[in-house]
């Protein structure tokens, strides 16, 4: 029986996974503030079998559930949280909040946590069944979107002992990954002024918002003199108010600073660290570095990834109705560049054969197609905390369609389609991919081995080392207090 054992443990526990889905979607919990959505995930793995364990690494909304013993340790990375602002009504191929101004599943998150729970389902039923050697960690990590929380559970050791991690994100293809992704810091950066009226004594005033808008310019003019690959963005969360006749006391802007290397990154950081302090400076006001967070760069593992994409190809996309059909085609004709994500991919191939494969799919509506393997992977401009499992244990993932093609990242789009047959579809042939996956690595530990090899190779003699600083906490950005 091999592999069906887990995957008809997955067929038979779809609509329990279906409707957990849909619960978290409408949850919609932003970064660290996912205590609904993780007890619907508590409350599956322990129904389950699996051991529970809440607030990992000290994270009230992170934790782990355990089945089985001995080697090898597979964990399977979850993700549960929403993005502020993406409100909107499921179902419909047109701009419409549920909400206005309400969170939203715009990164399929709901998906996400899901699809892994029901692989680690998967393969504990071959493990009760085949009574073979293996542990299977679940691992709920909260606050992905702007919070890192991989990164600090894995400052914490919450990792430590894997032999391998295993996760996905649904996309608008399938493929394996195998790319790399930026290293980032989030820093908020608190400007202290001094208030004056702005019109009879402004001399006795010293604005931090003119500190603000000097660090930002000579952020500016810095972007010249870093790597080509690094990214600098920033946003404007405190003004000083709404009275322009008032001398503004307090100002705070929001950087997120990513390079392809973790040490890259540091040196950038500290050069925008000096702008914000010659700012200051200039304008005699005080400036106070609040660290948020940070992850390191990913590293994709070749050896898991080429088992993953085989897992892709043995277990077959899913068919879709013409209704489920219909829906996608309305979705991409809601897209401004419905192709420019197929047209990227292509250009990353060597191969004229592959490149050709690849856009015969342009003119589809949902792709079913696995994207051919990459062995080399490129350079992403995304950040991902699944970075800091990566330099820990061999790590790989996979993208899966879960809705239409060409649908942009983060927008109404996905959250439109977050409960739809598309995405159930999706997270179901995900979480098959990856329990094939784990199984393999059950019945032949010489991948694992050859998975441990490719990281050492890769690490080059380099250790793991938490861009996060000591004292730094996890936290919820964003939320006023009551």
């Amino acid at each position: 029986m091999g592999k069906q054992l887990a995957w008809d443990r997955i067929d038979d526990t779809a609509s329990e996974m279906i409707e957990a889905s849909n619960l978290i979607w409408e949850y919609a919990e932003t970064a660290f503030l996912e205590t609904g959505s993780m007890k619907i995930l508590c409350d599956l793995l322990r129904k389950e079998g699996f051991e529970v364990e809440e607030g990992t690494a000290g994270i009230a909304t992170a934790f782990k559930g355990t089945f089985g013993s001995g080697k090898p340790v597979i964990g399977f990375l979850g993700e549960y949280d929403a993005l502020s602002g993406l409100s909107q009504v499921a179902g419909i191929s047109e701009k419409m909040s549920l909400m206005p101004g309400a969170p939203g599943h715009g990164c399929g998150h709901n998906m996400l946590g899901v699809g892994s729970l029901s692989a680690a389902i998967g393969v504990k039923k071959y493990l009760e069944e085949t009574g073979k050697s293996g542990t299977v960690v679940y691992f709920g990590c909260p606050g992905e979107e702007g919070g890192s929380g991989k990164a600090f559970m894995a400052k914490s050791g919450a990792f430590e002992g894997l032999d391998a991690a295993i996760t996905w994100h649904p996309g608008d293809m399938n493929r394996a990954d195998t790319r790399a992704s930026l290293a980032n810091y989030q820093v908020a950066y608190k400007f202290y002024g001094t208030s004056a009226h702005a019109g009879s004594s402004a001399h006795h005033g010293r604005s931090a918002l003119d500190a603000l808008e000097l660090m930002n310019m000579g952020v500016q003019f810095l972007r010249e003199h870093v790597i080509p690959e690094a990214r600098i963005h920033y946003a404007i969360t405190n003004t000083g108010g709404y009275s322009p006749n008032v001398v503004q006391p307090y100002a705070e802007v929001l950087y997120l600073i990513r390079a392809p290397k973790n040490s890259q990154l540091e040196e950038i950081y500290q050069r925008v660290n000096k702008i914000a302090e010659g700012a200051a400076l200039m304008t005699e006001t005080k400036v106070e570095i609040d660290f948020v967070k940070g992850c390191s760069s990913l590293i994709s593992n070749r050896v898991i990834a080429r088992k993953l994409w085989e897992n892709l190809h043995e277990v077959g996309a899913p068919e879709y109705t013409e209704e489920e059909m219909m829906f996608a085609k309305a979705i991409h004709e809601s897209v401004a560049e419905p192709y420019a994500n197929l047209e990227k991919f292509a250009a990353m191939y060597d191969k004229k054969a592959d490149k050709r494969e690849i856009m015969s799919h342009k003119g589809e509506f949902i792709h079913r197609f696995v994207l051919p393997f990459h062995e080399n992977g490129s350079q992403g401009f995304g950040s991902t905390d699944v970075g800091d499992v990566s330099w820990n244990c061999p790590t790989a993932q996979i993208y899966v369609a879960t809705w239409a093609v060409g649908t942009p990242g983060h927008s109404w789009q996905i959250v439109a389609q977050g409960k739809s047959k598309l995405a159930h579809k999706g997270m179901l042939y995900a979480a098959k991919a990856m329990a094939g996956t784990a199984i393999d690595m059950i019945d032949d530990p010489s991948l694992v081995e050859a998975a441990k090899a490719e990281l050492m190779d890769t690490l080059d003699g380099e250790h793991y080392i938490c861009p996060i600083p000591d004292g730094c906490k996890p936290r919820a950005i964003g939320v006023k207090k009551a």
